[in-house]
């Protein structure tokens, strides 16, 4: 078993990074003077997944003709999220409807991802199928985040997710996904973390800890600080 399709978020409006995200959507603006949805591509090809579906709102017009005077090796399909902006999880369900497949991996642009990456999504994902899980997350120490203002968000028991008082992990960005985790939704504006939180309820949302250094772009702030760095 692997994954077929990946699936990227690109609909959001990055209010964050104003005033840099009033003319450009934030997945294309640039780290080492490539843009960070080509970043999340590059990832996608490296893990051999052959097929992306990227969400559009904000912006979208911009998104779409970067994805085609690039003509990447792939089989891009751009979904739209409608009339109004959907939430992250309603985003992800809309792209999945557009899709036969009943596995993803999703991927944010705001973390600078690269190929050392690679090993441990394929880690992740050899877990989630030997396991027969249906979400896992992929995390990562809060001591390793390149911005150190950044809180965890959960804990990881024998690869369980749990919320407590020292939540040292933060989610970076990064899950493998079934559909069947939607069942009881329909595309609405509402937000993965919903669905997540159910999950920690019945001990069923299961993570996997990177050890990779975290570079994400949090805000305007940590973007200038990561131009200066790389």
């Amino acid at each position: 078993m692997k994954i077929n399709t990946a699936l990227i978020l690109c609909a959001g409006y990055g209010k964050r990074l104003h005033p840099l995200t009033i003319k450009e959507p934030k997945p294309l603006l640039k780290i080492n003077e490539i843009t960070l949805l080509e970043n999340c591509i590059n990832l996608i090809q490296f893990l051999g997944i052959k097929k992306v579906i990227i969400n559009t709102f904000y912006l979208k017009e911009k998104i779409e003709n970067f994805i085609r005077i690039k003509n990447f090796d792939l089989d891009i399909k751009i979904i739209n999220d409608g009339k109004k902006i959907l939430n992250t999880g309603g985003g992800i369900l809309n792209m999945m409807n557009s899709s036969n497949e009943s596995d993803f991996l999703t991927l944010n642009p705001d973390t600078v991802w690269n190929k050392n990456h690679v090993e441990t999504i394929q880690s992740m994902e050899k877990f989630y199928f030997s396991n027969q899980i249906q979400n896992i997350l992929l995390l990562v120490n809060k001591s390793l985040s390149f911005d150190k203002k950044l809180k965890g968000d959960f804990n990881l028991l024998e690869n369980v997710i749990k919320k407590d008082v020292q939540n040292d992990l933060i989610y970076t960005g990064c899950q493998i996904i079934n559909k069947n985790i939607f069942d009881s939704y329909s595309v609405s504006d509402f937000s993965i973390s919903e669905v997540w939180n159910q999950l920690i309820n019945k001990n069923e949302l299961y993570g996997y800890e990177s050890i990779e250094i975290f570079y994400h772009l949090t805000n305007l702030e940590v973007y200038k600080e990561l131009l200066k760095n790389n």
